[in-house]
């Protein structure tokens, strides 16, 4: 290799080593933990179809997340098992996440094809406060025969 060659290359190097580092890039997170949840009606805007109902949600949150959450859903299905129906849901959590103190809220839509969920939990853009304040996210539900249980993915500022 020729010296003047191997000298740029060598001053490409060192200046990339010594160079401001690129702005930092949010780690993603997963965490996962349990919840209890209490289910509530409330007065239905259409008193007719009693397929549509709404509900009042109150949760406590275990592992990672520690904390309560409170929010309401509205749903339409029959109740039957194995039927389809879907809700949409909001709800905010206040308490802790992996020690970080805030609060923030997750949007829910799902929809039940012959007793399939398909289940989408998103954090809604800039609800995060205090240390919170910047949470993304997705998260997921399962309930095995009355226990519930959360998986979340992610990322703080």
């Amino acid at each position: 290799m020729k010296p003047l060659l191997l000298a740029g290359l060598l001053t490409t190097a060192l200046a990339m080593a010594h160079s401001p580092a690129k702005k930092d890039v949010p780690m993603p997170h997963h965490v996962s933990g349990s919840f209890d949840i209490k289910v509530g009606p409330l007065e239905p805007y259409n008193k007719e179809d009693k397929a549509v109902g709404r509900y009042s949600l109150d949760k406590q949150f275990h592992g990672a997340l520690e904390g309560t959450s409170q929010g309401e859903m509205l749903a339409f299905g029959t109740g039957a098992p194995g039927t389809s129906g879907g809700y949409v849901a909001i709800e905010k959590f206040t308490g802790k996440l992996e020690g970080h103190n805030g609060s923030f809220v997750l949007q829910h839509n799902t929809t039940m094809t012959k007793g399939k969920p398909d289940m989408n939990i998103f954090v809604v853009p800039d609800s995060g406060t205090g240390e919170l304040a910047g949470i993304s996210g997705k998260m997921q539900i399962m309930n095995d025969a009355g226990k519930h249980s959360y998986v979340f993915d992610y990322t703080l500022p």
